[in-house]
């Protein structure tokens, strides 16, 4: 009588464990939307006429490991330069190569006012 009892606390236990882990094994899903880790508020002033809003923009639709470099964004300077990469094997190689992408735009434009390169932004 005693057996009876304890197979359905046992299969009621097991239940349990395996709801919790499925629930924990299940996969992180898109970074789409996400803002990530943001290192400094990215506002990109009205009326910019250049791409730096279309990455940043295409930065936050990104579904994989992304990240968004920029020099100061401030109102009053005339320009910015940034740079992004877009869906890499990892976050660290996301910033890494972001970093460079806004350090070759810079070096491609002669731009010396604007600023360093600084990453903004990373998921």
């Amino acid at each position: 009588m005693m057996l009876k009892y304890h197979r359905g606390t046992a299969a009621s236990t097991l239940a349990i464990l395996l709801i919790f882990s499925t629930t924990a094994a299940s996969p992180a899903g898109s970074l789409a939307g996400s803002r990530g880790d943001v290192r400094y508020p990215i506002n990109i002033p009205v009326g910019t006429t250049g791409g730096c809003g279309k990455i940043y923009a295409a930065y936050l639709a990104a579904a994989g490991h992304s990240a968004f470099a920029a020099t100061p964004i401030v109102p009053a300077s005339e320009y910015f330069i940034c740079g992004a990469k877009l869906n890499a094997p990892s976050q660290k190689a996301a910033e890494e190569l972001a970093l460079k992408s806004c350090q070759a735009s810079k070096s491609k434009y002669k731009v010396t006012v604007a600023g360093g390169c600084s990453l903004a932004a990373s998921k």
